[in-house]
């Protein structure tokens, strides 16, 4: 006799987690699947090697919701935040930028490029803390359905536009981040190049496939603000134990309210019954019922795989066919046998021992060139590079004396121009290495063991379409009420019973728990 439940979430990374964990705090009877033997998606920690313990994929807390955090009581489960040490930036000429929180140290840092810039810095920071403050609001917004097709409709978006009226005097601002390049809005601000390229160093790459001189690409500068640090919850950073730790508190938090969570389960499909879904049926053949069933995979997995075919109208199809999802983002992981000493890095000088969180993108043309690369199906030669080393604040992670350096990488296209990856790994790793040996002399004498992943090992093994880590580009025709597709961005889809709580849903990826979070309050809205 088969089980049914309320809810059975397809996917046990971290939103579809948030999404059971909600309802089952709601006294639900859910029931997460997850293929992998290990839950999380993709804010994972994994042994690579024994004693070396790595955030195989997301690499960093820097978006977790406070409202999340605290709703599901996760410091109870084991989540822990330690603070790192200041980002630092070296540059081609062997200077070097600090990220100081003391304003009197960043002022000074600023200064030794423009005395201009470093007035500016704070006044810049002034403006996108007010303006991510309203986009904030909207993080936890169900958007609308449109065009309106009826009464409900009509209500739901007048409630909306109540709720954020004080958005309405930042309207010019907001639109100016979706239509601008990154370069273009930091240039309102900063004269030198260096500001300008260690500010839009994200803009080029990860959610946005696009460079920093890209129209559109500073909308990428909001991220940064869009999470509020002063709250019980604490600020970001590292998670003690590895990305997965946060992973693991969410699911203790759901199995403490009767959650259940199965690993090795991977679903073959959703079953559709009468323009309704009734349950799952797994690639085992077990069949398990349920009153509602929730998708934390991407939208295209969801639609174009685990759907009966016709259960879905064919424009609907082709909407989906037409997310742009290509990744140029790569992952490399690495266990050191000792730190390597980056250029331009003054331990007394900067105030603290190592600079666990590096950027690697020194100015503005350096960037637009990897992005240039990817753009004609070629990987960079000099990669963007974001470097995390975890272990210099957390104990946890590798054996005594030795590290661990977790590295996100852009541009290195999932479609290569004339081959394919399983010929190109050993290249990128190459301009991969000889980057770092550039910013970091002797870098390879330090390394014991290397995990190289592609865009297509991303898609393989966490199922991210053609391995873009957001599910899609975070862009002004993939956001709010058009994420995933027109229709379908309020975590509802065209069959009853059937929703997405995933990074496809609004407000995209991240490791935020927004998505599962906003998918659990409409099915206890009633749906």
């Amino acid at each position: 006799m088969s089980t049914s439940y309320d809810a059975i979430i397809v996917g046990g990374g971290h939103n579809g987690l948030v999404c059971g964990a909600y309802l089952a705090r709601a006294g639900k009877k859910v029931v997460v699947l997850e293929r992998r033997d290990i839950v999380g998606g993709a804010a994972v920690t994994e042994e690579l090697w024994p004693g070396y313990r790595l955030s195989t994929a997301s690499y960093t807390m820097a978006l977790l919701q406070p409202r999340v955090i605290l709703d599901l009581e996760l410091r109870k489960h084991g989540y822990a935040v330690l603070k790192p040490p200041p980002m630092f930036m070296p540059l081609e000429d062997g200077r070097s930028i600090v990220f100081h929180e003391d304003p009197q140290r960043m002022r000074a840092e600023i200064a030794q490029f423009s005395q201009k810039d470093a007035e500016a810095y704070f006044a810049y920071r002034q403006h996108m803390a007010r303006l991510g403050a309203q986009v904030q609001r909207l993080l936890f917004e169900v958007p609308p359905t449109l065009p309106v097709r009826g009464l409900r409709d009509l209500l739901d978006l007048g409630r909306l536009a109540w709720r954020n009226r004080g958005l309405n005097e930042r309207l010019y601002d907001l639109y100016d981040t979706m239509t601008l390049s990154a370069y273009d809005y930091l240039a309102r601000w900063f004269e030198s190049d260096e500001m300008r390229a260690a500010l839009g160093f994200y803009a080029s790459g990860g959610g946005a496939n696009s460079g920093i001189r890209t129209p559109g690409s500073a909308y990428v500068l909001l991220r940064g603000f869009i999470r509020d640090n002063t709250t019980p919850a604490g600020g970001s950073g590292f998670v003690r134990g590895g990305m997965g730790a946060i992973s693991d508190a969410i699911s203790a938090s759901g199995r403490s309210h009767g959650m259940e969570v199965r690993t090795g389960a991977p679903v073959a499909s959703v079953t559709v019954s009468a323009g309704r879904a009734t349950g799952v049926v797994l690639e085992s053949g077990e069949r398990i019922e349920g009153r509602t069933v929730v998708s934390n995979a991407c939208t295209r997995t969801l639609f174009c795989k685990l759907l009966p075919a016709g259960a879905v109208p064919q424009d609907f199809l082709d909407e989906v066919s037409h997310i742009r999802d290509e990744s140029t983002v790569f992952k490399l992981n690495l266990g050191l046998r000792s730190l390597p000493a980056f250029k331009g890095f003054d331990a007394a000088r900067s105030g603290f021992a190592y600079p666990a969180q590096t950027r690697i993108g020194p100015s503005t043309d350096y960037i637009e060139r990897a992005y240039d690369s990817s753009k004609y199906g070629e990987m960079a030669r000099r990669p963007v590079m974001t470097i995390v080393t975890a272990s210099a604040v957390d104990d946890t992670l590798a054996p005594p004396g030795k590290h661990v350096m977790s590295i996100m990488g852009q541009h290195a296209p999932y479609t290569l121009r004339g081959r394919h990856w399983d010929d190109a790994r050993d290249e990128l790793l190459r301009h991969a290495m000889d980057t770092l040996e550039a910013f970091a002399p002797g870098f390879a004498g330090h390394v014991e063991h290397t995990q190289l992943l592609a865009p297509p090992d991303f898609e393989r093994i966490f199922d991210l379409p053609r391995g873009h880590v957001h599910h899609g580009e975070l862009s002004a025709d993939q956001i709010f009420f058009r994420r995933p597709v027109r229709g379908a961005g309020s975590y509802r889809t065209p069959i009853a019973g059937l929703y997405q709580c995933g990074a496809s849903t609004h407000p995209g990826g991240g490791v935020t728990g927004v998505p599962g979070h906003n998918a659990a309050h409409v099915l206890l809205s009633g749906g």
